[in-house]
């Protein structure tokens, strides 16, 4: 963990702007953004249905730049793949606070919802840290 200081979201309209301006953008025929936020439901309750009555207050989050650099340049190799762009918050965030913001620019919907399962799938399981803080 670098700080605990949170970092500005990013604009998704500018983006999107510079993705549509990037070399390979005719090649584009859609564009896909993952945005994930701090929920209060814990995990162990989302994804596995254990319910101990908590609810999460804050979450501290951090990352490996050099796995989610590998990750990024995997998934700008996946088929029909034209644009990548992966930006990940750090520090102590709250409930309702972004975690992540990942664009995918390709070819057609198939591949690009591949692609965006792929790479957002990668980083949670590969490349982050996440410690829930319950009340």
């Amino acid at each position: 963990m670098k700080h605990n200081l949170k970092k500005p979201s990013p604009s998704m309209d500018q983006w999107l702007s510079e993705a549509k301006t990037d070399p390979q953008s005719s090649q584009a025929g859609m564009y896909l953004f993952h945005n994930g936020v701090v929920r209060v439901t814990p995990k162990a309750q989302v994804r596995q249905g254990l319910d101990d009555g908590t609810k999460v207050i804050k979450m501290e989050f951090g990352y490996d730049e050099v796995k989610v650099e590998s990750v990024i340049e995997a998934t700008k190799k996946l088929d029909g793949i034209v644009y990548v762009r992966v930006w990940l918050n750090e520090g102590i965030l709250e409930v309702g606070d972004d975690i992540m913001f990942v664009l995918i620019g390709g070819d057609i919907r198939p591949h690009v919802i591949d692609a965006l399962q792929y790479c957002v799938g990668r980083i949670k399981n590969e490349c982050v840290t996440e410690i829930e803080q319950r009340d």
